[in-house]
C-alpha cells in the first residue's frame, strides 16, 4: 500500500479515535454484513425481500435533509480563488476549525475506509480517492455510487482525493462541508445526508474535479448524458446541465412517445448528474459519467414520468426520507401513486391520508446502481467516453424563455449558460420557488472563480473543431397555475428538433435571443397540446426579456471587473438585437 494513503488513514485514526478500522473491499458479503448491522441498531429499516430485494429505508435527522450551501466552503489559497459565488475560508484556519471539531468525534465508534474510483479504473477519465467515514449508510451509498475495490489501491496514486467524513453529533450549529483544492482534500462534519457527505459526488466529481479540469484542460460539469439512435441507426449523444431536481434524471431516462418508438427511435442513459469532458484528438468533446449509480430525487417519480427510475430503484438501493408502508414493507411517496390509507412518514411517525403534512420529504432521494437502469447504454462503460453533438442548458422559468432555442455560436452559448436561471427547489436547503442565476446549474457546484470557470469554457471553444451545438430548454413555462408543455417523453420532440439542428437542417427562426423552431417543425404526432398554448411557449416576449437584460446585468455586477469581456459584448449584442 501506497504510503499516502496508509499516512493519511492513520492521520483520521489518531485524531478522531475509533475504536477500531475496517477497510471496504466493495465485496457483497462484505456489504450484506454492514446492512445486517445497520438494520440490528435501526439505522436502516430492511424492505420487503420480495418485491423491493436487498433494499433499505434509510432516514436521516430532520435537521439534515438537502445540501446546505451556507455550510459548504472553497478552502482556497486566498479568497479571490473562490471568487464571488463561494463561500470562503482560509485554509489553516479551515483545518483548525474542523480538527477541534473531529477530535475524538468516532470514540467507539468504527471508521471505514472506502477507496473508490471515479470512473472506470484505468481509463483516461479515471481519479481515484479514499473516503473515512463512520456511517454504514455512506458506505453503502458510495459502493453503489462509485466503483469502490480493493484494485484502487493497487493504481491509487499519490495525488488521490482525501475525504474525511463524520457524523459526529450531527449538530447544524458544527455543520461544516469544506473542499481544499489546494490539497485535493474534502472535509466534512455533522451531516449524515447524501449530498453532503458522500464525498465522491459534488465535493469531488464538481468542486475538486472542476479544478483539476481548469489545470488540465477538460471540464466537471452537473449534467446529465443521454444517447439518442434515430430510426436509420444514427447515433447521437447530448450533455444537460439543469439546477437539481429540474428533471435531468427524467430526461436522461426518457421514454419517447408511442409513435416515436413505433418508427424506431431509441433512448439510452450513460448519466443523469454528471459528466467529464474531455477535447478529443478530432477536436470533439467526449464525455463520460465518473459515477456508478443514481441519486435522484423520488417525490413525483412513477411508473409513468419515469418507469426506468422506478425500474432501477427496486433491488440492490437505499431509499432515503421516503415513507414506509407497513402493511407490506414497502414504500411510498407523493406522485408515485394513490396514498395508501396509512403509512409511516419520513420521520418515522404515523401518517394519514388526507394529512397536511407530507408522508415522504420532498427531497427524499433514492441511491440505486446504474446497472439496475433498463435503458443503459452499452457506452457507459467506454473509456473513451462518447462523442457529444449538442449541449443544453435549462431549468425551471414559468415565463420568459421558450420551450427551446439555440446559440448563436460557442460564446454566445457560454453566454446563454452563464446568465441560466431557474426557481429553486427542496434539493438544497432555504425556500422554494425563488428565482435565482445558476450559471451552467454549477453555482453551488464550482470550485473555483467563477469569472475565471467563464473563461476557461471560452478557452475550450477555441480548441474545438467540431464544438457541439448549444441549446437552452425549458420545459416549466406556465399560464394560470398551469404547465403549457407537457414534459417528459413529449421532450423527446424537441430533442428530435435539437438533432435536425446539428444535422444542419434550415430549421427555426432568428430572434433576437437565439435560433427557435416554427412550430410546424415540432412534431405534433399524438402531442395534447392547443395550437395557441405551442404558439406560447415557442415566443419570445421582448418585453419579459428586457426586464431579463436588468436582471443580467445585475447578476453579473457581482463578478466584477474579472468578468471576461466576451460575455459583456454578447450582453451588449443581446440589447442591440431587442432594440
Amino acid at each position: 500500500m501506497k504510503k499516502s494513503v496508509s499516512d493519511f488513514v492513520a492521520f483520521c485514526a489518531d485524531l478522531m479515535q475509533p475504536e477500531k478500522t475496517v477497510w471496504i473491499d466493495g465485496s457483497k458479503r462484505q456489504i450484506d454484513e454492514l446492512n445486517k448491522t445497520a438494520v440490528s441498531t435501526q439505522e436502516f429499516v430492511a424492505l420487503n425481500k420480495e418485491k423491493l430485494p436487498n433494499c433499505f429505508l434509510h432516514r436521516s435527522a430532520p435537521n439534515d435533509v438537502a445540501r446546505i450551501e451556507s455550510r459548504t466552503f472553497i478552502c482556497s489559497r486566498t479568497k479571490e480563488q473562490a471568487g464571488p459565488t463561494n463561500n470562503w475560508m482560509e485554509p489553516n484556519e479551515a483545518y483548525k476549525l474542523l480538527s477541534d471539531i473531529s477530535r475524538g468525534c468516532m470514540k467507539g465508534r468504527t471508521m471505514y475506509v472506502i477507496p473508490y474510483s471515479m470512473a472506470p479504473i484505468g481509463s483516461p477519465f479515471a481519479k481515484y480517492g479514499i473516503e473515512v467515514t463512520d456511517s454504514i449508510y455512506v458506505v453503502t451509498s458510495m459502493t453503489i455510487m462509485t466503483r469502490v475495490s480493493n484494485k484502487i489501491l493497487d493504481v491509487i496514486g499519490d495525488d488521490f482525493v482525501r475525504g474525511i467524513h463524520s457524523k459526529a453529533e450531527l449538530d447544524a450549529e458544527k455543520r461544516y462541508i469544506c473542499q481544499f483544492p489546494q490539497d485535493n482534500t474534502i472535509w466534512s462534519v455533522n451531516s449524515g445526508y447524501g449530498g453532503n457527505v458522500l464525498l465522491g459526488k459534488k465535493c469531488f466529481a464538481l468542486r475538486i474535479a472542476s479544478n483539476l479540469a481548469r489545470d488540465e484542460g477538460w471540464l466537471a460539469e452537473h449534467m446529465l448524458i443521454v444517447g439518442i439512435t434515430r430510426p436509420d441507426g444514427k447515433k447521437y449523444y447530448i450533455a444537460g446541465a439543469f439546477p437539481s431536481a429540474c428533471g435531468k434524471t427524467n430526461l436522461a431516462m426518457l421514454i419517447p412517445p408511442k409513435e416515436y418508438l413505433e418508427r424506431g427511435y431509441k433512448v439510452e442513459t450513460i448519466g443523469d448528474d454528471i459528466a467529464w469532458i474531455r477535447v478529443g484528438k478530432d477536436g470533439a468533446l467526449y464525455a463520460a459519467n465518473p459515477e456508478y449509480g443514481f441519486f435522484g430525487v423520488a417525490p413525483g417519480t412513477n411508473m409513468k414520468t419515469n418507469a426506468n427510475a422506478m425500474l432501477s430503484c427496486q433491488k440492490d438501493s437505499l431509499l432515503t426520507n421516503v415513507a414506509l408502508n407497513p402493511a407490506d414493507d414497502t414504500v411510498w411517496w407523493e406522485g408515485m401513486s394513490e396514498a395508501p390509507e396509512t403509512l409511516i412518514d419520513w420521520t418515522g411517525k404515523p401518517w394519514h391520508k388526507g394529512s397536511e403534512t407530507k408522508a415522504a420529504h420532498p427531497n427524499s432521494r433514492f441511491t440505486a446502481p446504474i446497472v439496475n437502469c433498463p435503458c443503459l447504454s452499452p457506452e457507459f462503460e467506454n473509456p473513451q467516453g462518447v462523442k457529444l453533438s449538442a449541449i443544453l442548458f435549462g431549468g425551471r422559468r414559468e415565463d420568459t424563455v421558450p420551450l427551446v432555442y439555440e446559440a448563436k455560436n460557442w460564446e454566445h452559448g457560454v453566454f446563454v449558460a452563464s446568465v441560466m436561471a431557474s426557481q429553486t427547489t427542496a434539493a438544497a436547503a432555504g425556500a422554494v420557488g425563488v428565482l435565482r442565476r445558476d450559471p451552467f446549474a454549477m453555482l453551488p457546484f464550482c470550485g473555483y472563480n467563477m469569472n475565471d470557470y467563464f473563461a476557461h469554457w471560452l478557452s475550450i471553444g477555441k480548441n474545438l473543431k467540431n464544438a457541439p451545438k448549444i441549446f437552452n430548454v425549458n420545459w416549466f413555462q406556465k399560464k394560470n397555475g398551469r404547465f403549457l408543455w407537457p414534459g417528459f417523453g413529449d421532450n423527446m420532440r424537441v430533442i428530435d428538433w435539437i438533432i435536425d439542428r446539428c444535422e444542419g437542417k434550415e430549421y427555426g427562426t432568428q430572434t433576437p435571443i437565439g435560433i427557435v423552431p416554427k412550430s410546424s417543425e415540432i412534431n405534433q404526432e399524438g402531442l395534447n397540446i392547443s395550437q395557441e398554448d405551442l404558439e406560447q411557449v415557442l415566443n419570445v416576449d421582448k418585453n419579459l426579456w428586457e426586464n431579463e437584460v436588468s436582471d443580467i446585468e445585475r447578476h453579473y455586477k457581482k463578478f466584477g471587473s474579472k468578468l471576461p469581456k466576451e460575455l459583456n459584448k454578447q450582453l451588449n449584442e443581446l440589447k442591440q438585437h431587442l432594440q
